[in-house]
């Protein structure tokens, strides 16, 4: 067993959850252009839980439409998280 095992397991779940963050926020993405069901308790959770990841980004931009906020603010936190996130983990890797 290598001595830099528990920092590659702290690297692959950093990682995982960095992806799993993202892939919420792009499934509300996704959601919301092909005009998901709000009433429906999976679309009131997914999009729960992408405002809530993307607190700091929404309604960040002003375009005059509404999927282009909802593209560029939540895209940019998906892609912030992915950056951010596999960052850390390559680094964690590292030592």
């Amino acid at each position: 067993m290598s001595r830099y095992s528990g920092s590659n397991q702290a690297g692959r779940v950093i990682a995982i959850v960095a992806d799993v963050m993202a892939f919420i926020l792009g499934l509300w993405i996704l959601m919301y252009l092909l005009d998901a069901n709000g009433t429906n308790d999976f679309v009131q959770f997914v999009h729960d839980a992408a405002r809530w990841l993307a607190g700091w980004s929404h309604d960040l931009f002003t375009f005059d439409e509404a999927w282009a906020r909802v593209v560029a603010g939540y895209g940019l936190a998906a892609v912030v998280y992915l950056l951010v996130g596999h960052a850390i983990a390559n680094r964690m890797y590292r030592h």
